[in-house]
């Protein structure tokens, strides 16, 4: 996935995406980084639009420093399938259940969120409370070498600090390939593996 910065500006992105359509067979789709605030995902509508004319894969980060708007604004003017981060959806009964509905897959970073001070500690990370309500939440890393840790760091740290059960840690594996890009077949055989693995 290869992805846009928010802070060079939508110019910048169109620009982007046009030096890799040459590469479109090495990917499969396009992101939205870099800081939230001040930089809407309506700047990038336009680029997004060609995107998905190309039939790249849609994901943007959102609702880590901004909040459960830009979630809303991911969906609804970019039509992102996944939502990188997403951890302040919580502050939105109404969006909660339009993720939990639609199967929207949250590609969580604990780690990242605690070193952005997206939340203060591991201990208040709303990933259980995302857990329970039944969303589609993954872990994952968000440039390790500054934010702290690989997936297993993140998978270590939540097991360690953030009150998850084994059947939890299941779960987020399981969903990590849900979410993923894959063809069926690899992730009906990826998921048996983790099934497997857990029930040793």
């Amino acid at each position: 996935i290869m992805c846009f910065l928010r802070d060079r500006g939508a110019e910048a992105a169109a620009e982007t995406l046009s030096a890799i359509l040459p590469f479109r067979g090495d990917i499969i789709g396009v992101g939205l980084d870099s800081t939230e605030i001040g930089y809407p995902p309506e700047l990038f509508a336009d680029v997004y639009a060609r995107a998905a004319a190309e039939e790249l894969h849609l994901v943007a980060h959102a609702g880590e420093e901004g909040g459960p708007e830009t979630v809303a604004a991911a969906l609804d003017v970019l039509h992102v399938e996944r939502v990188d981060h997403g951890i302040r959806a919580m502050e939105d009964p109404a969006l909660v259940q339009r993720l939990r509905d639609e199967r929207v897959a949250l590609t969580v970073c604990p780690l990242s969120n605690v070193c952005l001070r997206a939340v203060d500690t591991l201990a208040d990370h709303p990933l259980p409370a995302m857990l329970a309500e039944g969303l589609l939440v993954t872990v994952n890393s968000d440039d390790p070498p500054y934010f702290g840790g690989y997936v297993d760091a993140n998978y270590a740290a939540i097991r360690e600090q953030c009150d998850v059960t084994a059947g939890q840690l299941e779960t987020l594996a399981l969903n990590s390939f849900d979410a993923a890009f894959i063809d069926e077949t690899r992730r009906q055989a990826w998921k048996q593996e983790v099934r497997e693995a857990f029930a040793q």
